[in-house]
């Protein structure tokens, strides 16, 4: 091995070590302060539409709410009171509230919630409108309907053209069309020289506008299908499935040509692509299309518009970096997503600060995944638990599912066996089973392995059978899948340390050349089990031979940069 190479890998590593330590607790001490709330009870939050809302709400946005709703009538000061007796709150208690407010009759307390809600929205709205263009058009529009209704056309014609003007920061298409719509409304009324050109102007550009609804919605209605199909299965599972993905991809994608598309159009595009490539587990391609994405973004003169599809363009780049093992290319764009969390131009508002949040700590984590450190992210995790449970309560079920997921590997790559089980079995007994199948069926397989490491032989047959009915049902009993069940259950105390050893190894025969297979090899990207297996054969902790594979992969990458070894190979 050339030292020069080696000596790169490892200043790679130490960077990357380094870097990942120093940058773990900054997002969340961002939120944190952020939020100003005990995140421990988001959680529970669900069931209190109303508790839920005030809790979102920032310092400034609840001095807005006071401010504006600080009348003197008895109403206002009802409103007010509950508002601030629900934000004194750690969690939602109806009956709490009405025994210690004895002036909101029972009879009352709907409708006064429902209406302090109504208003809570209505100050939020407000508060928004300088930061948020689509809003402030929309209120614009109702105002010209207003005037329309009054016949104060020049009026309306006046404020029309205003919105024109704002549309042009965007690219909104369905506010467009009904602010053309409007246009044409009040051309009657409006009539001057040029009118004839002026009308066919617009005519012209209506068409335009409809064009172009029309061709994304036929984009985003196929991204949808093939990404709620995704989040039902997860990655191909047979030679059925890609055919049936594949005919969905090849049939009802239109033979456009990326080059004359808009950039609403071209976002797209490319989430189509990332979704089937991904589906088929093509990860070269998938990165190659989450790159155009990020620098399509990168283009746009103005950029804070498109901000989340930014933000889940970083995503996917980061995911196909994580499965390449791109390590430098990977810190890179860590380090720019995580510099957006200061982003002066873009109003970060919660939709986007819980996307940051939660693409910060799942990439936080690939990091560790890749380099095979699962100590260091063991002792992140640790660090950061109590909290986590508060943001966990605010997350989709889907990213909820990933994270419980991603926990629960980095404790079994440690050796933590106790607590990977405690993260898998809030998979096991999640109700959203319909959610990623896929990860239902691997945690149960892993929770499986995590039962035998821990000794426990008096539950292994139970969790067996359950696990057994569980992958029929879903119809994921694949090849992997049998193998490892009949593994596990052959497995006995009754034969020699040296039996077992040879067992280990013959199961890692039978798995080598699955984790080859077209469809089979799926399995590999969610549980590294030849590493498992060849730490049970070596009596060596599984994090270390992972974290030698990392090396050997970083030092191939540093080889082909140095011109070592041709880029092919």
């Amino acid at each position: 091995m050339n030292l020069i190479t080696i000596s790169k890998t490892r200043l790679i590593l130490h960077y990357a070590e380094k870097y990942l330590i120093k940058e773990s607790f900054k997002p969340l001490k961002s939120y944190l302060k952020y939020r100003k709330v005990n995140l421990t009870t988001m959680s529970k939050i669900r069931s209190g539409h109303l508790f839920s809302l005030i809790k979102s709400m920032r310092k400034s946005e609840k001095r807005y709410f006071k401010l504006i709703n600080g009348g003197k009538d008895d109403s206002s000061t009802k409103y007010l009171k509950l508002f601030n007796e629900i934000d004194r709150l750690p969690d939602f208690d109806e009956e709490r509230i009405l025994k210690r407010n004895q002036w909101i009759s029972r009879s009352q307390f709907s409708n006064l919630k429902a209406h302090l809600y109504k208003k809570i929205l209505q100050s939020l709205k407000d508060y928004t409108l300088a930061a948020n263009d689509d809003i402030s058009i929309r209120e614009n529009i109702d105002y010209i309907q207003l005037l329309f209704d009054r016949s104060l056309y020049q009026q309306s014609w006046q404020l029309l053209q205003k919105v024109k003007k704002a549309l042009q920061k965007g690219d909104n298409l369905e506010l467009h069309l009904e602010v053309l719509k409007w246009e044409k409304n009040l051309l009657p009324y409006s009539i001057g020289k040029n009118n004839q050109d002026r009308v066919q102007q617009i005519v012209h550009e209506s068409n335009q506008v409809n064009d172009r609804i029309t061709r994304i919605n036929l984009l985003t209605n196929l991204s949808v299908e093939l990404n709620a199909i995704y989040l039902r299965t997860g990655y191909l599972r047979s030679k059925g499935d890609f055919e049936y993905i594949n005919a969905i991809f090849s049939t009802r994608l239109p033979d456009w040509n990326e080059g004359d598309l808009s950039l609403r159009e071209k976002l797209s595009w490319f989430e189509i692509h990332l979704s089937y490539y991904s589906f088929i587990q093509d990860f070269e391609n998938t990165h190659a299309f989450a790159k155009k994405w990020v620098e399509l973004y990168e283009e746009i003169p103005n950029s804070s518009y498109h901000f989340e599809m930014y933000l889940r363009g970083l995503n996917h780049l980061l995911n196909s970096q994580a499965r390449l093992i791109k390590f430098d290319e990977f810190i890179k764009t860590h380090r720019k997503l995580r510099s957006l969390a200061n982003h002066r131009l873009v109003h970060l508002n919660e939709n986007i600060r819980i996307r940051l949040f939660k693409y910060i700590y799942a990439h936080q984590f690939n990091g560790y995944f890749m380099v095979g450190d699962f100590a260091k992210g063991v002792a992140l995790m640790q660090k950061i638990e109590s909290k986590l449970e508060g943001f966990i309560g605010v997350l989709d079920k889907h990213s909820e599912l990933i994270l419980f997921y991603k926990i629960a590997c980095l404790y079994f790559g440690n050796g933590n066996y106790r607590n990977a089980l405690k993260w898998l079995n809030r998979i096991i007994n999640s109700d959203d089973m319909d959610i990623r199948e896929d990860v239902h069926s691997f945690a149960r397989i892993i929770s499986l392995i995590t039962h035998y490491e821990l000794g426990n032989q008096d539950v292994m047959e139970y969790y067996m059978r359950s696990t057994y009915r569980f992958l029929r049902k879903k119809e994921d009993l694949h090849l992997f899948q049998k193998h490892i069940l009949e593994f596990i259950k052959n497995l006995s105390r009754g034969i020699t340390e040296k039996q077992l050893v040879e067992r280990f190894k013959g199961l890692r025969k039978e798995l080598l050349p699955i984790s080859e297979s077209e469809y089979d090899k799926r399995a590999f990207v969610y549980f590294d089990i030849i590493s498992w297996l060849e730490s049970k054969i070596q009596s060596r902790n599984v994090g270390e031979i992972v974290k030698e594979k990392a090396m050997k992969v970083l030092q191939q990458h540093t080889k082909r940069k140095s011109g070592l070894i041709p880029a092919f190979s």
